[in-house]
């Protein structure tokens, strides 16, 4: 079997790269931004509106921000009989339960997928944010995998989503590729458990019945190619499938930064942590140390420190940030 999708292609490998030299790079330590709330913010709209060029970069707690919670009330909603079944407290987790067959499992994982990527989120911080650089010359690229900015109206082909996506599918083995989208099979493995959808697409329990927890054998996925089954193309290992819309985006993504390599160009960084810091966090800092002309900005629930060799060049604002893009708009 040819394995060469497995491997990071430039920009990908470039951008973590990039990210481990900022590291090496600033040796001065890091300190807390400075200016006052009020004037960040108003020097933040100010590099919005002059910059040639936008970079974003967001983590999981912009989701957040919008709404996609885990736990709590939305996990209840579509999940209270696996709970109490087997004791599983939010979708997260769940993802990773000893389920008994393929079939509990697919059943969990379905409801996993449409209340995660084809349910709006109940915000609107996506669409707040792209009403924010739509006419400006963007790039987004996302460790998350819910697809909130093509649903917000984020041009397809500014986006690259780095870590996979929960509308596809791949071999687990994985034999070839390729992935598939899954809309449709998830439908059926949702039906079949009770479920019905509304207009707007929201998912809906039946009333007074029970929902199933096991779909059909028929309906669980297994590989067209080989016949093993499929999983999430969802990057944990070395078997997640960088496919040719991947490799594409990744090149997309390189191209925009090498046409922007000097330029005033803004990286607005939104709610990222440290979990992979290397892919985006660590890489803003490094391009922005190396070019004059940029400006580093971070949006995160609490004050998050920088460089002290590109403390000049940067924006610091912290609270949630639907509110934070929402007083940018106002």
């Amino acid at each position: 079997m040819n394995r060469n999708y497995f491997k990071q292609p430039d920009g990908y490998r470039e951008t973590i790269e990039r990210g481990i030299t900022g590291v090496q790079t600033f040796r001065g330590g890091l300190t807390e931004g400075t200016l006052p709330r009020q004037e960040a913010l108003a020097r933040l709209k100010t590099e919005i509106e002059t910059a040639d060029a936008i970079v974003i970069g967001a983590g999981a707690g912009l989701s957040t921000s919008a709404g996609f919670i885990y736990s709590g009330e939305r996990f209840h909603s579509y999940f209270s009989d696996f709970e109490a079944h087997f004791g599983i407290r939010d979708m997260y987790s769940g993802g990773f339960y000893p389920f008994p067959d393929a079939e509990t499992r697919w059943a969990f994982w379905a409801r996993n997928i449409y209340v995660n990527r084809y349910m709006d989120p109940p915000g609107s911080v996506y669409q707040d944010l792209y009403s924010l650089v739509k006419d400006k010359d963007y790039f987004v690229i996302t460790t998350n995998v819910d697809h909130c900015f093509q649903k917000a109206g984020f041009d397809k082909e500014r986006l690259f989503y780095t870590q996979g996506d929960y509308g596809l599918w791949q071999c687990s083995k994985p034999c070839h590729g390729k992935t598939y989208d899954n809309e449709e099979q998830v439908r059926q493995m949702l039906q079949a458990q009770g479920f019905s959808f509304a207009e707007d697409g929201a998912l809906e329990p039946p009333a007074g019945k029970a929902l199933q927890m096991r779909i059909p054998s028929g309906l669980v996925p297994h590989c067209p190619v080989c016949g093993r089954p499929m999983t999430m193309n969802l990057r944990s290992d070395d078997r997640f499938v960088e496919d040719e819309g991947w490799h594409r985006a990744t090149e997309r993504y390189t191209a925009f930064l090498r046409r922007n390599l000097d330029r005033k160009t803004l990286f607005l960084e939104c709610c990222v942590g440290y979990n992979t810091p290397g892919i985006i966090k660590y890489s803003f800092w490094q391009q922005v140390y190396q070019n004059e002309n940029a400006v580093y900005a971070c949006l995160n629930l609490t004050e998050e420190p920088v460089p002290k060799e590109i403390k000049e060049q940067s924006i610091v604002i912290s609270g949630d940030s639907a509110r934070v893009i929402g007083e940018l708009i106002s």
